[in-house]
């Protein structure tokens, strides 16, 4: 039993350090700090002018209150004194900056692949064009040699 826990104990070892998951894990805490910012970047700077724009709207303040089991309306100064009597409420200012920030996300996220993709592209055109000059064509075999080389070594015949 002690033996089989070490075992799986060194597996796990193994596991947690290897590269790509230690690169998900920092990829996972800096996608949290990112989201705090991106949050932040909605509510605090975004949102207040827009706002401010549509007739000092605040939207996180913006809900609808269900009426209750009897079928009666009741009118609350916020979604928290609604919260506070039970209330269900429809808070949909609050939905409308988590798509904001969401849209963000999404198009900071596809300029990034983007960018990733563009790079592994001018990657692979490198390493193709330092392949190919690399390598020529034997004139009398046809077949494909170092650059550097002066006598074919398949049929060996002497090079310029």
């Amino acid at each position: 039993m002690l033996n089989k826990l070490k075992q799986y104990g060194n597996e796990f070892k193994t596991f947690a350090m290897r590269g790509n998951v230690i690169d998900m894990a920092v990829g996972i805490i800096i996608g949290a700090a990112f989201g705090k910012i991106v949050d932040s970047l909605v509510k605090d700077i975004i949102m207040p002018p827009l706002g401010w724009l549509l007739g000092k709207v605040d939207f996180s303040k913006l809900y609808l209150v269900l009426p209750d089991y009897q079928g009666n309306f009741i009118h609350y100064k916020t979604i928290e004194d609604a919260h506070a009597a039970g209330a269900v409420t429809i808070n949909y200012g609050i939905f409308i900056n988590s798509l904001i920030s969401f849209l963000i996300v999404a198009f900071a996220v596809f300029l990034l692949i983007k960018s990733i993709n563009k790079l592994t592209s001018i990657n692979a055109q490198k390493e193709k064009a330092s392949e190919e000059a690399s390598e020529k064509e034997c004139p009398y075999c046809y077949s494909t040699i170092d650059i550097r080389a002066t006598r074919c070594p398949n049929c060996t015949s002497e090079l310029n």
